[in-house]
């Protein structure tokens, strides 16, 4: 009887053993995961305020004019031609 009590014992010591390296490995293995997808964060990061910065060059008023004036062949109207128009809000 004892040593049957004391088989089981060690059956179950070792159960618990494999359980918890087991779950070491996991949890390592997520670790690794949340470190790779903070690393793509901090990418996605640096990649959206780059594409900001480039979106802000692209509608700068001054590139927007330049391109009309030259591929477009805008000019700007004489100021005979230019009407100024009021809020348009009437009380």
């Amino acid at each position: 009887m004892n040593s049957r009590l004391n088989t089981i014992l060690v059956l179950v010591a070792l159960i618990c053993a494999l359980s918890i390296v087991a779950s070491n490995h996991r949890a390592r293995k997520l670790f690794i995961e949340l470190d790779r997808e903070q690393t793509r964060m901090h990418a996605l990061d640096v990649e959206w305020g780059q594409l900001q910065l480039e979106q802000s060059t692209w509608a700068n008023h001054a590139r927007v004019e330049k391109i009309a004036r030259e591929k477009l062949q805008m000019k700007t109207p004489p100021a005979s031609q230019i009407m100024s128009l009021g809020s348009g809000v009437s009380r």
